[in-house]
């Protein structure tokens, strides 16, 4: 990859790499661990890629496995979160700040799929490809979010 592709593409992709990453951490410090280090892993790729599908399902897929392997590092385990200097982005409205409290209280496995599916447009195929998981388990998933959203939303 010529340093103009790989510019074209950081150009293109950074953005959703950085918010696959953001909710899968829900911290923007290590979403932008995670994104950076995905962006670097396409930079010292040597693989051909078929398309420009290819490539986003490639970068999906790395940020992830970036994602689970800086949510295992041991030195996260010595770590306390801090809630109270989270940033929140602005909201237009306050049922939309509403909706992103509740996605963002969702647990990992069912915040993940529902932001790829609603907000990254990846089929249940590509979402099941990227985490690793059956495809009868990733709707599974997608149901019990919408199930709790709808749950916490109309308790509100």
């Amino acid at each position: 990859m010529t340093d103009q592709e790989f510019t074209a593409c950081v150009q293109r992709y950074l953005d959703m790499v950085y918010r696959i990453a953001l909710n899968w951490f829900g911290h923007p410090a290590d979403a932008e661990d995670a994104a950076q280090n995905a962006m670097l892993r396409l930079l010292r790729t040597d693989t051909a890629f078929a398309g420009e599908d290819h490539l986003r399902h490639w970068l999906v897929r790395v940020t992830i496995n970036e994602c689970k392997r800086l949510s295992a590092a041991p030195w996260r385990r010595r770590t306390v979160p801090l809630e109270s200097c989270r940033e929140q982005p602005a909201f237009s409205s306050p049922e939309r700040r509403e909706v992103y409290q509740a996605v963002m209280a969702l647990p990992g496995k069912y915040r993940v799929p529902l932001y790829l599916y609603y907000y990254e447009r990846c089929s249940v195929r590509e979402i099941a490809q990227v985490m690793g998981l059956r495809e009868s388990t990733v709707q599974t998933r997608l149901a019990r979010g919408r199930e709790t959203l709808k749950r916490q939303l109309t308790e509100e």
